[in-house]
């Protein structure tokens, strides 16, 4: 079984199979471990779940902009390293963190049904009630995403955006302890996890900004060979989840879209239709081409278990009907297609070259 331990339960002679989940050290993440594994212990009461806590290089390097490091796995390489030497056995990610191709051996084996995957803005105590459009002109905005700032500063040429790195709970003492910004953007699903609702002044919709690859999701990173754990965890999926986040991946592998260049996507699922809208911008908001496409994915509950096991963008979910998958996943690709021919390629090659001369 992998190298897990086995331990006897007290008392009743049951043998009960050892879990590690691993997972990086900051409170978010843990907390989002946690979820995971309460969720798990309550479908799988005889495992014992155990939780290893690492830092990974996005936790280390805290001075440099993320998009700068050009490190695709930047918050995994540390806890894969662990997974591939079998010191845990999955792996709790935030899905945005997981790059659309994961090292041979290695599987996202459940997605979890999103939290809200928008951006939030967080403003200053000293700014409470206004908003991104009644903020003082020439007001800074914190974010640490090219993303984010392409598109809010297209939206609000009247506001400057500068830089801003650490986890959450770094991020909002440098807004509350200095001068520094008048407001940050935060992911509203960390906030959400953090119990910090009350930071969030404004939801931004997709007018304003359209949100990240995976945003608000979480996943479980497996090995591919362990067909028990996969198995186990399978039963997580949450299909809408995951056919709206393979279409995403599925568009930004397409792209060749990653950390450093401005790639943002909406989705839908919508009686039986999975809608997907994508785009690509240039660094400073100007250059923007924007689609949306749709498919049909019926969900089908009778999954074949003859059924070949599927990979999608490194997404099993063989408990998924696989036409809705690869609809899904054909969808993310046609869309990318879309955007290519209509010179998305150069928009994402000048955005990069300037982030990487910055």
């Amino acid at each position: 079984m992998s190298g897990n331990v086995c331990i006897p339960q007290e008392g009743n002679g049951k043998v009960s199979r050892v879990i590690r989940m691993g997972t990086r050290k900051s409170q978010l993440a843990r907390i989002q471990t946690d979820s995971v594994a309460s969720t798990l212990k309550e479908l799988y009461p005889d495992v014992h779940l155990e939780i290893v806590a690492m830092s990974t290089i996005g936790d280390k390097i805290l001075d440099t902009a993320l998009s700068k490091i050009g490190e695709k796995s930047l918050f995994t390489k540390e806890l894969e390293n662990a997974l591939e030497r079998n010191e845990v056995d999955i792996v709790v990610h935030s899905l945005k963190d997981l790059p659309t191709s994961l090292p041979p051996g290695f599987t996202i084996g459940a997605i979890l049904q999103r939290e809200n995957p928008h951006d939030a803005v967080v403003l200053h105590p000293k700014n409470a009630g206004l908003t991104l459009d009644s903020l003082p002109e020439k007001s800074v905005i914190g974010t640490s995403s090219l993303r984010r700032a392409a598109q809010l500063k297209k939206r609000f040429p009247q506001l400057e955006f500068e830089n801003i790195r650490g986890n959450l709970n770094t991020r909002l003492k440098k807004l509350d302890e200095k001068d520094d910004y008048a407001a940050i953007i935060l992911a509203a699903a960390g906030l959400k996890r953090m119990g910090w609702e009350n930071r969030i002044s404004q939801i931004l919709g997709p007018e304003d900004c359209m949100y990240a690859v995976g945003q608000g999701a979480l996943a479980v990173e497996v090995r591919a060979q362990d067909k028990d754990i996969l198995e186990m965890v399978s039963v997580l999926h949450h299909p809408d989840t995951v056919l709206r986040c393979i279409s995403e991946r599925a568009f930004l592998k397409q792209l060749e879209g990653g950390c450093s260049v401005p790639v943002a996507v909406h989705t839908e699922v919508k009686e039986s239709k999975l809608y997907l809208t994508g785009a690509v911008y240039s660094l400073d908001g100007a250059d923007c081409l924007k689609d949306t496409m749709q498919t049909c994915v019926e969900i089908d509950n009778k999954v074949s278990e003859s059924a070949p096991e599927c990979v999608h963008v490194a997404v099993t979910a063989n408990n998924i009907s696989s036409s809705a998958l690869d609809a899904a996943e054909k969808l993310g690709m046609d869309l990318a297609n879309v955007l290519l021919n209509k010179g998305a390629k150069d928009i994402l090659t000048t955005a990069r070259k300037l982030n990487d001369a910055r």
